[in-house]
């Protein structure tokens, strides 16, 4: 078995409003940064997985995000797995 690192992105899917990043983009006119338009807040999440390869890691990872980090009905996900 090897140990894998698995770097997760989860996004509200773009159709959908983001009150966090709503409240955000519009703080940023106040701090002079108005510039910064369209902010999107999301969650980052880090796992280590054990497998034998890494197609099966990423499958594990997969299953995760589908099964238990991830609403898929208000967010999407992408991730990235490396030994």
């Amino acid at each position: 078995m090897k140990t894998f690192h698995a770097e997760i992105d989860i996004m509200p899917l773009e159709a959908l409003l983001d009150p966090q990043g709503k409240a955000v983009s519009s703080s940023m006119k106040n701090l002079e940064l108005g510039a910064i338009t369209g902010v999107r807040i999301g969650k980052h999440i880090t796992l280590k997985v054990e497998a034998t390869t890494k197609k099966a890691a990423e499958h594990l990872v997969d299953v995760a995000c589908k099964k238990l980090l991830c609403n898929e009905i208000m967010e999407s996900y992408r991730f990235e797995v490396s030994e």
